[in-house]
């Protein structure tokens, strides 16, 4: 294909038609009329012999032949929208940016209070948009720009990707402070097995790593219940004398409100490094340099490298 002959503002169109998904929803973000919308797909339809979008209930989905094109032709325009903008820097006093962010449940109740109470302060417009780590199509939404950034224990993020190491913690045992086993200061590992257990599957993360340490000294928990995921973990503690495995960092969120203490626990874990992601496409923009620097200042372990480091 001759690409003189085809109009670059098409592929604007699609660009935004695979991160949105619906004609009505990019129309007025790129200052067009709907039927405009269609006339240009139309018209790079006809130009790459593809139909790129079928129409579903939710939305536009992509053709596998779309999804192929739709990498490249992020890092494209991302790459001439960096070089028309070099002199441009960010400044989060001023901008009216938004990046959305993807966490597990467990990093949302960690990062996001402390995140936007500083976001507030240090960029009043910048807003931020959030969704779950455990949606297959993660790798997918961060190479064609709908996410920016994802924080977190993430193995699923592999070649393609900068990381950077945010901080190390261990996980600990959770339990309401009149919990049958709360009085001693140490849990030993047959009481630990004994007890009734709550597990959370938390999909999508490196969080099962405990029951992997178990299974290799040929033991296991007892589980009295399973949920998919940390938002309701706090409130099953405080009235049952279930305990959980948790990271260090969300215990410490849920003592007080809760009523909760923690105890070590009485097998070697090996720690989680919780890491901050980001697609190549996305390394050298102003705004999402300062969006690391900010999330780096805020939770990173002076312990834990600085370093900026393909995956």
């Amino acid at each position: 294909m001759d690409i003189t002959k085809l109009d670059l503002n098409l592929l604007v169109v699609f660009h935004h038609l695979l991160i949105h998904k619906r004609v009505s929803v990019i129309a007025p973000l790129l200052g067009m009329s709907q039927p405009a919308v269609s006339s240009a797909l139309g018209r790079l339809r006809a130009h790459l012999g593809d139909e790129l979008f079928l129409r579903t209930q939710g939305g536009m989905t992509p053709t596998p032949y779309a999804l192929q094109l739709a990498e490249p032709v992020a890092m494209a325009l991302d790459g001439l929208q960096q070089a028309l903008n070099v002199r441009a820097a960010f400044d989060p006093l001023t901008s009216t940016r938004s990046f959305t962010l993807a966490m597990t449940d467990v990093g949302e109740m960690y990062f996001l209070p402390v995140l936007v109470d500083a976001l507030t302060r240090a960029a009043p417009g910048v807003t931020l948009q959030v969704v779950s780590v455990t949606q297959a199509s993660l790798k997918e939404d961060m190479a064609t720009g709908r996410v920016d950034l994802a924080m977190g224990l993430l193995p699923q993020l592999q070649a393609g990707f900068f990381q950077q190491a945010l901080f190390r913690q261990k996980y600990i045992c959770l339990m309401r402070q009149g919990h049958p086993l709360a009085g001693g200061n140490q849990l030993t590992l047959s009481s630990f097995t004994q007890a009734e257990h709550v597990r959370i599957v938390a999909a999508g993360t490196g969080h099962g790593r405990v029951d992997v340490a178990l299974e290799n000294q040929k033991l296991h928990r007892q589980f009295r219940l399973t949920v998919p995921h940390y938002v309701a973990l706090g409130d099953v503690l405080s009235h049952s004398d279930l305990m959980a495995t948790v990271p260090e960092r969300f215990a410490d969120r849920t003592l007080k409100p809760f009523g909760l203490i923690k105890r070590d626990l009485p097998i070697p874990v090996a720690e989680s490094a919780i890491h901050q992601f980001w697609h190549s496409r996305l390394h050298r923009d102003p705004g999402h340099q300062w969006l690391r620097r900010f999330a780096r200042d805020l939770f990173g372990d002076v312990r834990t490298p600085n370093d900026e480091t393909p995956v």
